[in-house]
């Protein structure tokens, strides 16, 4: 299983001038997938992450600070850094994800596919590969 070679950058359409940047997201027209659920994580003191999406598809954008995701597939493993609020990161479901590396002025924005369901969860590295193995 080569999930790995689905994670794309994803430029966010963003517009520069005298006062700032403003980054603007439409759902199935700047991210692959109709978008369900909006969620984003701050003030993090320790590593998150941990698991896998059945169902749900994400772009993840480091919308202040930077951190690290180190994702994996069962047979290989990536680490990106983000610290680009006008760039997010194409993860498709059934990848394993760790984030890391979480400055103090992060926050993590995660557009998603799907509700939320922690039944589709997969919450341990082995469950994962009892997952992928069994299709």
């Amino acid at each position: 299983m080569d999930l790995l070679k689905e994670v794309k950058w994803v430029d966010l359409p963003s517009i520069r001038d005298g006062r700032g940047v403003l980054t603007a997201i439409e759902s199935g027209q700047d991210i692959p997938f109709h978008l369900n659920r909006i969620f984003y994580m701050h003030h993090v003191v320790a590593e998150r992450g941990g698991h896998a999406h059945r169902e749900t598809d994400q772009v993840v954008v480091a919308a202040a600070g930077s951190f690290k995701l180190r994702l994996a597939d069962g047979s290989g493993e990536r680490t990106y850094e983000l610290n680009d609020a006008t760039k997010g990161l194409y993860i498709p479901k059934m990848v394993f994800i760790k984030i890391s590396d979480i400055s103090k002025d992060a926050v993590c924005l995660v557009l998603a596919s799907t509700h939320y369901d922690i039944g589709q969860s997969i919450r341990s590295w082995e469950e994962y590969l009892k997952a992928i193995r069994n299709g």
